[in-house]
């Protein structure tokens, strides 16, 4: 059964907000159509295309270079998991969103654990969704409590060795420190008075000094 995106209004938008910009990898043609429509008529937000398999997306998404891909988690052929997992090997900075029908914490945890940023269920109205859109592109990780404890735990369990051998600069570990405090890319580049790309190229170091992929498992390292 084909689903449809709840049109109620969007959030507004600060008119000084950079475009953000989005893909859409879905095949339910009515989701796929509305969630293309939803983004494309906000303010603030472009759509630079839409696929319906990851083998598609994975051929062109290089290219087109978005902000966020919106990642249906169960794709024909190959799974929005896979194509998670090859797209972030291929272009870390590419933030990745996961749509799912069910808050199904195995599947979605697998995902995060690939690489994507957050998940989003299908249902969600769209003031959600755009929401859920503009905090993966500033660095945030929009998840249920039940999932978050679970990738928390998964990454505790080991976060020992590399993190022990990894250093890191002065400037690396303030980021790294305002990041365990929950602030998005944007409010550290705010409260450090950089720009919002040095906070990214910083991120980008600590990320590989510390063998990691994402910013919670970076926190966990982090922390121990």
């Amino acid at each position: 059964m084909e689903q449809s995106v709840d049109f109620r209004p969007p959030l507004g938008k600060n008119p000084e907000t950079s475009m953000t910009s989005v893909v859409i990898v879905e095949d339910d043609r009515l989701l796929r159509q509305s969630l293309a429509r939803l983004i494309g008529e906000a303010r603030s937000y472009r759509c630079l295309d839409t696929f319906t398999t990851a083998e598609e997306a994975l051929e062109k998404i290089p290219a087109l270079q978005p902000d966020v891909v919106v990642m249906d988690i169960n794709l024909p052929g190959m799974s929005g998991i896979d194509c998670t997992r090859r797209l972030k090997l291929a272009q870390p900075q590419i933030g990745v969103l996961m749509l799912t029908v069910y808050d199904d914490s195995d599947r979605i945890f697998e995902a995060l654990r690939v690489g994507a940023s957050g998940y989003l269920l299908k249902r969600s109205v769209a003031t959600e969704i755009l929401q859920a859109i503009q905090d993966v592109k500033e660095g945030g990780a929009p998840m249920s409590t039940q999932v978050a404890r679970k990738v928390v735990a998964s990454f505790r369990a080991t976060a020992q060795a590399d993190a022990e051998n990894a250093t890191l600069s002065e400037r690396e570990t303030e980021i790294l420190a305002q990041l365990s405090k929950g602030y998005s890319n944007k409010e550290i580049s705010e409260r450090m008075c950089i720009s919002l790309s040095t906070v990214r190229t910083h991120l980008r170091h600590i990320y590989e000094k510390l063998h990691v992929r994402s910013r919670a498992e970076a926190i966990v390292r982090f922390r121990h």
